[in-house]
């Protein structure tokens, strides 16, 4: 592990820092039972999930993106609802799912202890394909006070396309090697040290629920792996 210069640690925020799994499950559920519905909610969920995060990986390679993450929750809810016989999910029940449910995710409990004592040492910046407007709702709801927001929305290219890596060093007047991405997937933390970051993976064994994330098993080329965000924090000295 060679960390030698290292200035600032930029976070994915979905799924590292909040339990999308609980706040998806939890809401679907409560629309569900008010129409007296009954369904696999966490599957549901992980199935929001997918599709979501699918419409936004690599958004803006061939064209500027129209839409963002919050376009995507409700694009994809809208699929999910109608595939699983849930048509008579209202508008305003829709819109308690994809933007009120989301805006208020919770953060994993190891985490908002563990920041301020990052912060004291590094830059500490949100970058996320998540709305900006999302990531300051889930800062207020949660108590987090982020160094920089830098949402892939601001950039106009999303993870994992090299420019959204590289814009993010630049506007933090870094060097990508000054940089350490910090997330529990795989598919940013590689794209990330493709783009010349460090990368540190922190371990998400519940992000998906009882069905386990799709990728658990850290790339061997991470600076770092850590199990908690405490851990992190020890091993970076802070």
């Amino acid at each position: 592990m060679s960390l030698d210069g290292l200035k600032a640690l930029t976070f994915d925020t979905g799924g590292t820092i909040l339990d999308w799994h609980t706040g998806f499950t939890t809401a679907l559920a409560a629309v569900g039972q008010k129409h007296g519905i009954e369904r696999d909610w966490p599957e549901l969920a992980n199935e929001l999930r997918r599709r979501s995060l699918g419409r936004v990986v690599n958004l803006g390679r061939d064209e500027p993106p129209a839409y963002n993450f919050d376009d995507a929750h409700r694009m994809a809810l809208d699929e999910v609802l109608a595939e699983n016989g849930l048509d008579a999910v209202t508008a305003e029940e829709r819109r308690t799912i994809w933007w009120d449910a989301v805006h208020s995710f919770r953060c994993w409990p190891d985490f908002p202890a563990a920041l301020p004592k990052l912060r004291a040492k590094y830059i500490c910046a949100s970058f996320t394909l998540l709305s900006v407007r999302l990531i300051v709702d889930t800062a207020q709801v949660n108590g987090l006070s982020w160094d920089a927001v830098i949402s892939c929305e601001m950039i106009g290219k999303y993870k994992v396309l090299p420019e959204a890596y590289l814009t993010a060093a630049r506007w933090l007047q870094l060097d990508p090697g000054e940089c350490c991405m910090v997330a529990c997937h795989n598919f940013d933390l590689d794209a990330a040290k493709a783009a010349g970051f460090k990368t540190a993976f922190v371990r998400r064994p519940d992000e998906w629920g009882p069905a386990g994330p799709p990728d658990p098993t850290p790339s061997s080329h991470h600076d770092v792996v850590v199990d908690s965000f405490p851990e992190l924090a020890r091993l970076l000295g802070a």
